[in-house]
């Protein structure tokens, strides 16, 4: 039996490395490894996080505006595109609750997580992998949208490269993932310029446009592109007002992105945090009302040849001149960059249910960088994949963006009113410690309770009208890849569990016994000396060793078994015949067959030869016998797989 208590036999060595990688090609790209000791100064400030997090909600206003005015055109009238302002304003009322809710959630929560954390702790493990499915699927629907309709902008500006949206949407998917492996904080300093650039730019048309438009100077779209209007309906329902209303809450997306991606930000993490959340919320609010409202005004056409913005920017500052060029630039430009809010926040989710055991461990990794890299790279080609799959079409693409994150939207706040609950039944000074954060009592939790209520019944029922009005656009994409999604997490989850239950040291008190003996098989192609290296580490292991050499060609097998009977050492050798000229086949069954008679505590030890050539090119000429045993041998008992490496100095190396 294992004695827990005695450790005195027990040798711990602390060694530090001294090892630094080398500078490479792929340094080169995202900059030299960053050690952990670095991360602490890898955090950003309110100014940056502005620019990393809130890039994807301030983007919306590209064409959140613009899809609401898609969906109010099928009345068959542009009367009915003066609904578009009202519209703006019912959204920006929700927006304002749901950035309330996650304001409290980022003081609630400082260790970052959003909906996800949020859900876990408060209202089970089910609505949280939910929460987080929704989440990343959201992510990934933001890269492909808010790169979409980056390049749409550019199209608008030069209709020539509309055959190229494609090609021009991957590359820039591709430029943001290379800036992301180099790290937050480049990735922040490098889209802070840009962020703020679209910032002032759109800030200047709004004003100037709102100035002209009340001094009555504004005027009308000067040759506005074509539509086809369809036959007109007989009044304007309320179905199709709630149908532009849910296309118009696309410009909630990125709302949560603050409160999942909390630890990127410098102490006090939870006020920066929430600063930056208000400063977002504000500036989207007032660019998203100004748009809408001078939008109507000016009778802007919802069109794929030309956006609202370019419209807009055309019209405030009569034509495309060079304040134009600007505002379709700091647009294009932060639509791209709205792709770095979920390159943030999908990596940092993923590492959560990783380390949660819903999703690959490898995720829970971090790169050279600091960052979640393989979380970066999953996303940059799945994002690739639905522009390829889409066309980069900004209206094909937006049916399937909104639904996922008022989802989340829902779980999270119902969350909190569930923790508000939670803490207001606590005594003073008493404290409970959850995963996710530390619950203790609240003064007001009442009023916080009702607000993220409220706010859970109103995203509730956005969810409703967007399934509803969206279902047969594309909606029922999300609706059953969620299920599906979470259906997976949990298979993952059940197998790291029942792995975990496996290897589990719990109530083990018996070391294993011995292995009485091993028995050597040594597959052999040829007799080298390679082949003579194996042989003797095979006879150091035991004296029971086999070699075995299959025929495929009968001269061929002539010679190898004239060599054997020099050079062999007495050990025997078996011939296995394969008439069809297979390898691995025959060489399996024989292996099979001495499993089958296999004595108590004896252990089957295939050494394989394996040449190791001086470099890759002319390693990829032979054969890796070692690697094809162990794909098909790994799976069975008792079995273990040697490969013994030998080297052969060729001309031309330097040794």
């Amino acid at each position: 039996m294992i004695n827990h208590e005695d450790n005195s036999q027990t040798s711990i060595i602390e060694r530090a490395s001294e090892y630094k990688p080398p500078q490479t090609l792929r340094s080169w790209f995202i900059g030299r490894p960053l050690s952990t000791a670095d991360a602490p100064h890898q955090t950003i400030g309110k100014f940056i996080g502005l620019a990393v997090f809130a890039s994807d909600a301030l983007s919306s206003t590209a064409y959140a505006s613009q899809e609401i005015l898609a969906i109010l055109i099928a009345a068959g009238t542009t009367s009915a595109l003066q609904n578009v302002f009202p519209i703006s304003v019912a959204i920006v009322v929700l927006l304002a609750i749901v950035a309330i809710s996650y304001e409290q959630t980022i003081h609630a929560y400082p260790g970052g997580g959003g909906a996800y954390i949020v859900a876990r702790d408060n209202l089970g493990e089910l609505p949280a992998q939910t929460a987080g499915a929704a989440l990343l699927t959201d992510y990934i629907l933001t890269v492909a949208v808010s790169i979409a309709a980056g390049v749409a902008q550019i199209v608008s500006a030069y209709p020539s490269l509309f055959p190229y949206r494609v090609l021009i949407s991957v590359i820039a998917i591709l430029f943001i993932t290379l800036i992301n492996l180099r790290g937050v904080k480049e990735s922040g300093v490098a889209f802070s310029i840009p962020t703020y650039f679209f910032v002032i730019m759109m800030l200047l048309t709004v004003g100037i446009g709102m100035v002209r438009q009340l001094s009555g100077g504004l005027g009308v779209v000067v040759d506005p592109p074509h539509i086809e209007l369809a036959g007109p309906l007989a009044v304007i329902t309320p179905f199709l007002l709630l149908h532009a209303f849910s296309s118009g809450t696309a410009a909630l997306t990125g709302i949560e992105a603050i409160s999942n991606g909390i630890t990127a930000f410098k102490e006090p993490r939870s006020k920066n945090a929430g600063v930056t959340l208000i400063w977002m919320a504000v500036i989207l609010s007032s660019f998203f009302l100004g748009i809408s409202y001078l939008a109507g005004h000016i009778g802007a056409l919802p069109s794929e040849e030309e956006t609202v913005i370019s419209q807009l920017a055309r019209t405030v500052f009569n034509g495309r001149g060079l304040l134009y060029l600007m505002v379709i630039g700091g647009t294009t430009v932060i639509l791209i960059m709205a792709a770095n809010t979920a390159f943030a926040d999908f990596p940092r989710l993923g590492a959560l249910h990783a380390n949660d055991g819903f999703l690959p461990r490898q995720l829970t990794y971090r790169g050279s960088r600091l960052v979640f890299s393989r979380g970066i790279v999953s996303l940059a080609l799945i994002s690739s994949l639905l522009i390829i799959l889409f066309q980069a079409s900004v209206t094909r693409l937006i049916p399937l963006y909104a639904i996922g994150v008022f989802l989340s939207f829902t779980l999270s706040q119902a969350g909190m009113a569930r923790r508000w609950w939670k803490a207001g039944h606590l005594e003073p000074g008493q404290e409970i410690v959850e995963p996710g954060s530390t619950l203790h009592y609240e003064a007001g939790w009442q009023f916080k309770m009702i607000v993220n209520g409220f706010g859970a019944i109103c995203t509730a029922i956005v969810m409703v009208v967007f399934a509803v009005t969206k279902f047969l656009d594309g909606a029922w994409i999300i609706l059953i890849l969620v299920p599906v999604l979470v259906s997976i997490f949990f298979a993952i989850h059940h197998h790291y569990k029942n792995l975990a239950k496996g290897l589990s040291l719990d109530n083990f008190g018996v070391i294993p016994p011995h292995t009485i003996r091993h028995r050597v098989i040594m597959p052999v192609s040829g007799v080298h000396q390679g082949t003579l290296a194996a042989l003797r580490y095979a006879r150091m292991l035991s004296d029971d060793v086999t070699a075995v050499h299959v025929t495929i060609e009968p001269a061929d097998a002539e010679k190898v078994r004239k060599k054997w009977e020099t050079w062999g050492e007495g050990v025997r050798m078996v011939m296995l015949d394969s008439p069809y000229r297979l390898f691995l086949e025959p060489l399996l069954g024989y292996i099979a067959d001495i499993a089958k008679q296999r004595q108590p505590g004896e252990t089957i030890t295939i050494v394989v030869p394996e040449f190791i050539s001086n470099s890759r090119l002319t390693g990829a000429l032979h054969t890796n016998t070692a690697d094809l045993l162990r794909s098909q041998l790994k799976r069975q008992h008792g079995i273990v797989i040697i490969n013994v490496p030998y080297h052969v100095h060729e001309e031309g190396d330097d040794h």
